[in-house]
């Protein structure tokens, strides 16, 4: 009994230290994750963040993307007169990117941020 106990523990320890492991070993996640430091330019730090999703999924426009065409994590660099904001789909409405990644607070006062639902 004590050695099948003793083969559960290990086996339970397995299970939970290869939790989130990929598949494939040798493989890179499909995104990386981008951290926001202060006084970094923020139009650079979204294009880092697009290219680890695969880019702009819509680019740079002055109008959002026909919504049945638009799928979940999808983003656009929105352009305002006052400014662009990086946009992202997420639970089915157009979001400003920071309120979904929660990078900075700041984030969202920069150029088109604070008009984008005007």
């Amino acid at each position: 009994m004590k050695n099948n106990l003793g083969k559960i523990a290990m086996i339970g320890l397995l299970v939970v230290a290869g939790a989130g492991c990929a598949a494939t070993p040798g493989t890179q996640a499909k995104s990386e994750t981008v951290v926001w430091n202060p006084g970094v330019d923020v139009e650079a730090f979204w294009q880092d963040y697009a290219k680890t999703k695969g880019g702009l999924t819509w680019g740079k426009s002055s109008s959002y993307p026909e919504y049945e065409k638009v799928k979940e994590g999808d983003t656009l660099l929105i352009q305002l007169e006052q400014g662009p904001c990086l946009m992202e789909f997420f639970h089915s409405r157009w979001r400003r990117a920071n309120d979904v990644r929660r990078w900075d607070p700041s984030i969202n006062e920069y150029g088109g941020c604070p008009y984008v639902f005007e």
